[in-house]
């Protein structure tokens, strides 16, 4: 019988949005396949009644609930989901030893953990489940919902996918056996240094100060994750970030491989400004070619929005949630 670790999960609201009075909010816990007990904020609409629609949410790579993943949640309980804002494996309030690690596998299973759940729960109706993944786990999502055949729509915002840009550099700037090599040598010595030293080194998060020579993208982050407009004492991004070797498998195990069998719906949204755009569209290229199920996709361009700007709006509300409301009342019909 699986059990659950006990987890030590703060009551008190601390997140970087408001609390909305449209919604009850508690803490939960749920245990994956490998043992891993993960932390959840479940966000319900006041006064609903029967059992609702649900969507389970999580991202961006290397935040927690309590940022923009929380938001997206709390936002579409206001307008009438059962939704669940939950921490990947090894990050934030969820469990998993050791910390800042991240895996293709387990956290494409973290998400197939939060449908079990959700699927479970007396609010919820298990034949109307979806997922949202921001930026990295927008890629883990459409990768769960490859292979969960009960997720019946997903949106990913502002995706990543975390194996691509592992395994070639951002802009595919690194795409060459040689550079593949030296990263793969780097990793290898990595680990025994760590071994060595009885303990694994973190990689950093965003940069800070940040230098006057920094890539747009990268202030872009900065000013998400380094000023109290997203800053969080958990979020690996707004401190010490993943830790060196964390993302080491990703290099050799591309996550959307089947992505062009999905039956069900998927959304993917991007800003046109952000860096990462190009994962976006080459997602939905990859997801209609062949596809006998390319009728419920769709690639929803924001005009003027940067990668961050899908976090919390940007100040200019750039997150488009009655498009997301409208995709989800349509599929979770």
């Amino acid at each position: 019988m699986m059990k659950k670790e006990e987890l030590k999960l703060v009551q008190e609201w601390d997140k970087t949005f408001r609390k909305s009075d449209k919604v009850d909010h508690s803490k939960v816990t749920f245990v994956n396949r490998y043992g891993i007990t993960l932390a959840a904020d479940l966000y319900v609409p006041k006064g609903a009644e029967g059992r609702l629609p649900a969507i389970a949410v999580s991202g961006p790579f290397g935040a927690v609930k309590e940022q923009c993943s929380g938001l997206y949640a709390q936002t579409m309980a206001e307008r009438g989901f059962l939704t669940l804002a939950f921490d990947p494996s090894f990050t934030g309030e969820s469990g998993g030893e050791p910390r800042r690690m991240a895996s293709p596998d387990i956290n494409t299973e973290d998400f197939m953990a939060a449908v079990d759940f959700l699927s479970l729960h007396e609010l919820a109706d298990p034949d109307r489940i979806g997922i949202i993944g921001i930026c990295g786990w927008g890629g883990m999502a459409i990768n769960a919902a490859a292979l969960d055949t009960r997720v019946k729509a997903t949106v990913a915002s502002t995706m990543y996918d975390m194996t691509r840009v592992n395994a070639k550099g951002y802009f595919d700037s690194e795409d060459s056996e040689e550079a593949r090599y030296e990263k793969r040598a780097a990793l290898c010595a990595q680990r025994l240094a760590d071994l060595k030293a009885g303990a694994y080194q973190q990689a950093g998060g965003v940069v800070d100060p940040l230098p006057e020579d920094a890539p747009w993208f990268v202030a872009d982050y900065y000013d998400y994750y380094k000023t109290p407009r997203g800053y969080h004492v958990r979020s690996g991004n707004s401190n010490d970030g993943w830790t060196v070797i964390g993302c080491e498998s990703f290099l050799n195990q591309p996550i959307l491989q089947y992505s062009n069998e999905i039956r069900s719906a998927v959304l993917i949204v991007h800003g046109d400004k952000a860096h990462s755009c190009y994962f976006g569209k080459d997602a939905y290229a990859n997801m209609v070619k062949d596809s006998r199920y390319a009728e419920n996709k769709e690639l929803y361009l924001i005009p003027g929005a940067s990668h961050t700007d899908l976090y919390d709006g940007g100040g200019k509300d750039a997150i488009p949630f009655d498009k997301m409301e409208t995709f989800f009342t349509e599929y979770l019909n």
